[in-house]
């Protein structure tokens, strides 16, 4: 018989509790593909020694008796992004949003009319050579990259994202980064991606959108300002001159 307590079925809800946060920090990232390899070799590890393979499962167990450190390498970012996480939860209370001044009164908006407006935005403001950087949340939770932004939590509408952008404007620098439907964070600095073999006419603006493209499953809307061209970024590679209605199709497969 097991000697099975309230203190057993709290620290299994615990340990619960823990592993869904990581899955949530780092689903749509390859640091999700790393952690399963890690997974499955510790399993493997688990076989061979319930098997008594004591070479294999020696060697095995060297490498995972170092494996701390490797795991702090190797998720370096990941770990520094979810302590940004945990801190942001009790800083973003105090930060600015538009809802304290401009109240949305809880109205929602669907998704063809969020597509629409972020289509005629983007439309608008490549004929008027307005450059602009535009983050979609998939799965991947966008929050922590609006460290160092401004938070808007407002509806997604045309008038403010090219309000956003407009070249005299303190929000104009970085990503507006639109998660759960809403105009989560602007001026929000992006990482670069450290691919060298990219067209030399793509600027920071290109490099800062494939870099979250590679870090997460988000869908970036790059606006040049030089050539007054669409590019959409998506899993780290760029498709240019994108029309507005290819923009439309493919912003309504999203679940925005």
């Amino acid at each position: 018989m097991f000697d099975f307590n309230i203190l057993d079925i709290i620290d299994i809800f615990m340990v619960a509790f823990i592993l869904y946060q990581l899955y949530r920090l780092i689903r749509g990232t390859a640091a999700f593909s790393i952690f399963l390899g890690i997974f499955f070799v510790y399993l493997f590890w688990l076989v061979v020694k319930a098997l008594n393979m004591e070479l294999i499962s020696a060697i095995i167990g060297q490498v995972i008796g170092v494996g701390v450190i490797a795991l702090i390498i190797v998720f370096q970012q990941e770990i520094r992004r979810f302590l940004l996480a945990i801190g942001n939860r009790y800083m973003n209370r105090n930060r600015f949003t538009f809802d304290r001044y401009f109240p949305t009164g809880g109205v929602d908006q669907t998704t063809s009319q969020i597509v629409e407006e972020i289509v005629h935005a983007v439309e608008s403001m490549a004929q008027s050579h307005t450059g602009a950087l535009i983050a979609i949340g998939r799965t991947s939770l966008l929050d922590i990259y609006s460290e160092g932004g401004e938070l808007l939590n407002s509806l997604v509408t045309d008038e403010l994202l090219k309000t956003i952008f407009y070249k005299g404007s303190p929000l104009h620098d970085g990503a507006v980064l639109i998660q759960n439907g809403k105009i989560f964070a602007a001026r929000c600095p992006l990482p670069s991606t450290d691919q060298t073999g990219l067209p030399s006419r793509f600027g920071m603006r290109h490099r800062a959108g494939i870099g979250l493209t590679e870090q997460t499953d988000a869908l970036v809307i790059i606006v040049s300002e030089e050539r007054g061209c669409i590019s959409v970024a998506d899993a780290g590679k760029v498709q240019e001159d994108v029309t507005p209605n290819e923009l439309r199709q493919m912003l309504l497969t999203l679940k925005i």
